[in-house]
């Protein structure tokens, strides 16, 4: 006999795991995960770092209201974050300052000097920055545990290795069948399915609204001299590069964003040799070995906004998906913002409407 629950949110990642967190107190959830464990795909190879302006002006305003949960939880740590520009990018990088300093967002523009105070061994040609000195570390694994956890001590049910292969719609919800045989009943279906988020409509009879899958490349890089402990997140105001120290090794990414269908991601060796060259045109340390490369998967609607609420042709059906690169600095704000839609509850510090699905129809 299948078990019966208020709302069955497909996906135990981030996304997943902070919206059952949410509705747990609430409802009867049921948090499904198609993998041994979850956070196994995007949550588990994020690059974690909380910045503002990072994911554009349109996800900044949940990443402003994010800070204070992650800060009050201690899942914070001083980072700061210098974009860096060449000749010839003065008139962008002072409208990408405008822009979130308009938005509240502490962000500065820092001269030469400045830079090569923050990074060693600055190549010539970088001749300007935007600085924002509130971009913080995250601490991936245990944000996403502090939510599993919550979700578990208020009632909610996770199953793992349940790989949902049917949604049958009926007159009071979902019938959802599990690879294992196992099935569920539940009245609201949430897809949190990240990269598979497009595949998991379509099962369930929903109109996909185009959610792609890209991916994103990171490696390790030893290097002479080391780090700084202190370096900032650093990155490139033509999104080509970022990179940032991690116990005293650098993590570099390409800012690849190659299309792909949705899997298990694994690292080219074209875009770990693009990270690699990227770095050495930004400073003159030397390399002396590559000990890491992994990839993931980063989702994103066609407007590369996230996407939160009832699907307009299907009431049963919500959309928590398309976060990007960004799902996990924006996680509170989003489960909260989602959460108060679940339950028809007013308020919050973000507008819902510009992440409706319903601008896709």
């Amino acid at each position: 006999m299948a078990r019966r629950y208020d709302i069955a949110i497909v996906g135990a990642g981030m996304a997943g795991a902070s919206l059952a967190t949410a509705l747990a107190a609430k409802m009867r959830v049921l948090l499904v995960e198609a993998e041994d464990q979850p956070g196994y795909h995007a949550t588990g190879r994020s690059a974690a770092f909380w910045h503002e302006s990072y994911g554009g002006a349109g996800v900044q305003p949940l990443t402003t209201a994010s800070g204070p949960f992650l800060r009050e939880q201690g899942l914070l740590s001083a980072r700061g974050a210098i974009t860096i520009a060449r000749a010839g990018e003065a008139a962008a990088l002072a409208r990408f300052v405008d822009t979130f300093a308009a938005q509240r967002v502490r962000i500065e523009l820092v001269d030469r000097s400045m830079i090569e105070a923050r990074i060693p061994g600055l190549r010539a040609e970088w001749i300007a920055a935007a600085s924002e000195p509130d971009c913080a570390d995250i601490d991936v694994a245990a944000q996403h545990q502090l939510y599993l956890a919550g979700a578990r001590r208020e009632g909610t049910e996770l199953w793992c290795r349940a790989r949902l292969v049917a949604a049958q719609r009926q007159a009071s919800g979902w019938r959802l069948t599990f690879a294992d045989g196992c099935e569920a009943v539940c009245g609201v279906l949430v897809n949190a399915a990240g990269a598979w988020a497009d595949a998991i409509a379509a099962m369930a009879g929903v109109r996909p609204i185009g959610i792609a899958p890209l991916r994103r490349t990171v490696v390790q890089l030893r290097t002479s001299p080391p780090p700084p402990a202190d370096l900032p997140l650093v990155l490139a105001l033509d999104e080509s590069f970022y990179f940032k120290p991690e116990a005293g090794r650098l993590w570099v990414s390409p800012h690849d964003e190659t299309p792909s269908a949705p899997c298990d991601a694994a690292p080219e060796e074209l875009d770990v040799a693009t990270a690699i060259e990227r770095f050495s045109e930004v400073t003159d340390w030397q390399i002396e070995a590559l000990e890491r490369k992994w990839a993931g998967l980063r989702s994103f609607a066609p407007d590369r906004l996230p996407v939160y609420g009832f699907d307009l042709r299907e009431p049963a059906f919500f959309w928590f998906a398309g976060q990007g690169g960004f799902g996990i600095q924006t996680a509170p704000a989003a489960a909260d913002l989602a959460a108060r839609l679940v339950l028809g509850e007013a308020g919050g510090p973000v507008d819902p409407a510009r992440y409706s699905p319903k601008r896709f129809y």
